[in-house]
């Protein structure tokens, strides 16, 4: 745990800080040693992985659109940068030479149907000669194998119009997932050739990735907290305007990078508002778990001496008791006190080099000097 980081609520810090700086209700005659204080709260506070991870946003999906047929591009149906949903279409191909072939593979069935079904009744006649034996085996088994011939010229005839219809169909090129359409990288005119050339990527936004790395020391914990509930992430990045995207983690790598030490994550984040974008670097926020009931306190209260960690407490007749603590994990200026501490009791943040036990106290909202003997 002593990794693990706490953010405590924004509300709360600048009710702690404030009263540090705010003279009590019953403020000293000027005789005392001059401190500034604070008191004890006691609230939830998530617990976070710390020094907060830099994140890299990623596409939830990307797709490179190529033509499927050679020809030219005769429209194209969208605009840079536009969002598009699946099935939108996006370039037409010139369909006139698949139109061509189409009407040629249907021209070359009808021709061989009509020759498959002359070469059925010519076999059937064929048949009752054989029968009446005026004809030999070798005659019949003609007839069946030109029979079978334009049974199988027929069959590949109908195989042609279907490949005609694809490559027809191919002409209309249509958006295969919802996303922001990228560069235009071929114009109306141009003679594309299947399937080299790159006409455009999109980029499925909506949802989107944030993919981040973490110390592997956190990775028992990140699992054990997984098994039992969904891990909340938070990006942030400079002039961000709003709250944060909130997102969650859904992507734990399956081997640690043996070369750094660290292992990959990946949160998915439903990005309605379009903040997070491909390619941007996000500081990431891992909320592991929550401190139910924490009491903590400026952490410049706590102070070490000879015997171990201690805070100084102004009692009612504004003396000072010293009293040892335990204190837990420390984030942005607050430390959480596990033992030795209750909620609202009030402690020195500013003038501890002039106190010991029993030392009277006068209660300041500022402190010039304040190590000055």
């Amino acid at each position: 745990m002593k990794n693990l980081a706490l953010i405590p609520a924004l509300a709360l810090a600048a009710a702690m800080f404030t009263g540090g700086c705010s003279r009590s209700a019953n403020p000293g005659t000027g005789e005392g040693a001059p401190v500034l204080v604070a008191q004890a709260v006691e609230t939830n506070l998530p617990v976070e992985i710390n020094p907060p991870p830099v994140g890299h946003v990623m596409p939830f999906s990307t797709v490179t659109i190529h033509s499927q047929i050679q020809g030219m591009i005769s429209e194209v149906h969208f605009q840079e940068g536009q969002e598009v949903k699946k099935g939108d279409l996006l370039f037409t191909i010139d369909p006139r030479p698949a139109q061509a072939a189409l009407d040629q593979a249907r021209a070359a069935l009808e021709r061989d149907t009509a020759q498959l079904e002359y070469a059925k009744i010519n076999f059937a006649r064929e048949q009752k000669l054989y029968d009446q034996k005026l004809i030999s085996q070798d005659e019949l088994d003609t007839n069946r194998a030109s029979q079978d011939a334009l049974a199988g010229t027929v069959a590949a005839d109908r195989a042609a119009i279907t490949n005609a219809l694809l490559n027809l169909d191919y002409c209309l090129i249509r958006a295969p997932i919802d996303g922001r359409t990228g560069s235009l990288q071929a114009y109306a005119g141009n003679v594309v050739k299947a399937p080299d050339d790159v006409l455009l990527t999109i980029n499925q936004i909506h949802p989107i990735y944030v993919g981040f790395a973490v110390p592997e020391h956190y990775l028992p914990a990140i699992k054990k907290e997984m098994n039992d509930k969904t891990l909340k992430v938070t990006a942030t990045f400079q002039n961000l305007e709003g709250p944060p995207p909130q997102g969650e983690l859904t992507f734990v790598d399956n081997s640690v990078d043996m070369t750094t030490g660290t292992i990959q994550l990946k949160a998915t984040f439903p990005n309605e508002n379009s903040a997070l974008w491909p390619g941007q670097f996000v500081q990431v926020t891992l909320t592991l778990s929550e401190l139910a009931d924490a009491i903590i306190v400026p952490s410049q209260a706590v102070q070490t001496g000879q015997n171990g960690q201690f805070v100084y407490i102004v009692k009612p007749d504004q003396t000072v008791e010293e009293r040892p603590v335990s204190i837990g994990i420390t984030y942005q200026g607050a430390t959480v006190v596990q033992n030795g501490l209750k909620a609202g009791e009030t402690v020195v943040t500013d003038g501890q080099l002039r106190l010991a036990p029993g030392v009277k106290v006068n209660i300041k909202s500022s402190i010039s000097s304040t190590n000055a003997p």
